[in-house]
C-alpha cells in the first residue's frame, strides 16, 4: 500500500492507527484441510467436549513430540535490530547461520493442569514405531501416572494420530493398561491448533531453549531439561484450560482452523 501510494510505510501505519482505527494483522500459513476432515474435526470436537464434561481438566494428559535441533532459533517476522546504518551491526548479530541436517533430537513429553512427565528423549537415530513407543514411553511414563501424578486416579491419555499412536498394537496395549485414552477415531484430524504442546508450550520450550545455538546435541538435551524445569505450572495450567475454549471455536467454524 506504501508503495502505490508512495508514501512512508511510518505515515500509512499512523493513518491506520489513528485515523481509520483499525490493526494490522500478519497472514499466516495453515495446512490445506478437506471438507470431510473439517466434518471430522467439528464432530471429535463435540465427542471430546462431552468427555471433558465427564471428566475435567485435571484428568486429561497432552503428549506430544517434537524435534529440537542444535541451532539458534529465530523469527524473521519479529527479530530486528534497530540502528542508524545496517553497516554498523556487527555480522554475528545480523545473521544467523544454518546448516544442512543439523544435529537433532526427538523429545517427548506430557503434561497436564496439575503435572507434567520428564522430557523423554528418542535416540538419535531410533525412529518412533509401535515398539519404541511402547518401550520408551507406553511402559515406564504412562503406566504409573494414574498412581503417581493423578492419585490413583484413571485419566484420559490424549495422542495425536501418528502411526506408532494409532497401530493395532498400541491401542491394545492401552486398552488393558490405560482405559481412558483417546482412540484413533476420537482425536481430530490435523488439529496441531487443539493440542496444547503445539500451539503454546513447544514453541516457549524453544524460545527458552535455543536463544544461542548449541555446540552439541548433550548441550542442547542440559538446556532443554533446564528450561523444561524452569516453566512455571502455572503457564502449563493455564494453556490445558484452554481446551474446551478452543473445542468451542472448533464447533463453531465448523471444523475450519482457529489459529
Amino acid at each position: 500500500m506504501a508503495k502505490e501510494l508512495r508514501v512512508s510505510r511510518l505515515s500509512i501505519g499512523r493513518v491506520v492507527k489513528n485515523n481509520l482505527h483499525v490493526h494490522s494483522f500478519k497472514r499466516k500459513r495453515v495446512d490445506h484441510i478437506t471438507t470431510l476432515v473439517e466434518a471430522k474435526r467439528a464432530s471429535r470436537s463435540k465427542g471430546l467436549l462431552k468427555r471433558h464434561a465427564i471428566h475435567g481438566l485435571n484428568l486429561f494428559l497432552f503428549s506430544d513430540e517434537n524435534l529440537f535441533t542444535i541451532e539458534e532459533t529465530t523469527n524473521p517476522q519479529n527479530d530486528h535490530i534497530i540502528s542508524s546504518s545496517i553497516s554498523t551491526i556487527p555480522e554475528e548479530l545480523l545473521s544467523v547461520s544454518r546448516i544442512q541436517k543439523p544435529l537433532s533430537v526427538m523429545v517427548w513429553v506430557g503434561i497436564s493442569s496439575i503435572g507434567r512427565t520428564p522430557l523423554i528423549f528418542v535416540p538419535v537415530g531410533v525412529k518412533i514405531h509401535t515398539q519404541t513407543y511402547r518401550e520408551l514411553i507406553l511402559e515406564p511414563v504412562i503406566q504409573d501416572l494414574s498412581k503417581t501424578m493423578f492419585s490413583g486416579k484413571p485419566f484420559v491419555f490424549q495422542q495425536d494420530d501418528a502411526p506408532a499412536h494409532t497401530s493395532n498394537s498400541t491401542q491394545a496395549w492401552l486398552r488393558s493398561n490405560n482405559p481412558d485414552f483417546n482412540q484413533k477415531e476420537e482425536w481430530p484430524p490435523y488439529s496441531p491448533d487443539l493440542n496444547p504442546m503445539d500451539y503454546s508450550i513447544w514453541p516457549i520450550l524453544e524460545t527458552r531453549t535455543c536463544l544461542k545455538s548449541h555446540t552439541n546435541i548433550d548441550s542442547l538435551k542440559k538446556s532443554l531439561c533446564r528450561e523444561w524445569k524452569r516453566i512455571p505450572q502455572e503457564i502449563l495450567r493455564t494453556k490445558v484450560e484452554a481446551f474446551p475454549k478452543r473445542l468451542k471455536a472448533v464447533i463453531e467454524r465448523k471444523g475450519g482452523y482457529i489459529e
